[in-house]
């Protein structure tokens, strides 16, 4: 017997979704690498796999396509949401979100960003609004942690930006015990941002919820933005709406590509 799978995506951020709740699987990091190959397997950014929950609707677990677990992904959670219907709460490693059908797409409750250094983690105490720190011309970054940790760096042009080098680099870089996702961002408007991301374990991504979500509170927190923002991605757009004090609401697009079924004998 088959995995039944559903093929969707958030902007073009890509997913494997398995409702386990329906049918229980056990799947190696190897397996899931095999999956995540566009050329060999199905192919996604992130595979998701729900299962039954004792605090919300449904438990969500997320894992990159190196095969490793994650606490969240913001696009992920929009297309969880639509499939599990209009209004739902969904228990992720990085707490419980919550979901409604919204004009656009679906709106996601991401809860309050955290900037403390120990939660985002960071190696050694700083400021993580303005941190002193740089890589190869992308200096004074500002650190989010929207369920998974993000840093953020303002540009003159994210496009200008050679991030498939520098985003590994500071991704694995000690500062980060937990690796980090990178965003450079560029703002064009008062309340509009051009953003591109180098996501944790994936690389090079079309869109990054949460990065859009860590991007715009950045910017709201250092007065270069008022909400709520329009993040541009690659992919297409998100609209974030953020007060300090109060919970991230991110809303965007939500697509179902495809159902299909992964031939188990095949995995091995």
């Amino acid at each position: 017997m088959g995995i039944a799978f559903h093929k969707m995506h958030g902007l073009g951020n890509d997913f494997v979704v398995i409702d386990a709740r329906v049918q229980p699987v056990s799947l190696s990091e190897a397996h899931i690498r095999a999956i995540a190959d566009r050329n060999t397997g199905v192919g996604f950014d992130q595979l998701i796999i729900i299962e039954a929950s004792t605090e919300a609707d449904a438990r969500m677990r997320i894992f990159n396509a190196d095969g490793g677990e994650v606490e969240a992904c913001g696009n992920a959670t929009r297309c969880v949401a639509r499939l599990l219907g209009s209004d739902v709460r969904i228990e992720t490693l990085g707490g419980i979100l919550h979901g409604r059908a919204a004009a656009g797409g679906v709106s996601i409750d991401m809860g309050q960003p955290r900037f403390d250094w120990q939660t985002i983690p960071l190696a050694y105490a700083m400021d993580t609004r303005d941190m002193p720190v740089g890589w190869d011309g992308l200096e004074r970054p500002s650190a989010v942690n929207v369920g998974n940790p993000h840093v953020v760096f303002f540009v003159a042009d994210t496009h200008a930006v050679p991030l498939d080098m520098l985003g590994p680099r500071i991704e694995t870089d000690a500062l980060f015990p937990e690796r980090i996702n990178v965003n450079v961002a560029t703002i064009t408007g008062p309340s509009a941002i051009d953003l591109r991301v180098w996501e944790r374990g994936v690389g090079l991504t079309r869109a990054c919820g949460t990065g859009a979500c860590a991007t715009a509170v950045a910017a709201i927190r250092l007065g270069l933005a008022t909400g709520p923002v329009t993040v541009s991605l690659p992919g297409g757009a998100l609209e974030i709406a953020w007060q300090p004090g109060e919970s991230i609401i991110m809303t965007g697009a939500a697509t179902h590509v495809f159902s299909g079924e992964i031939d188990t004998g095949w995995l091995g």
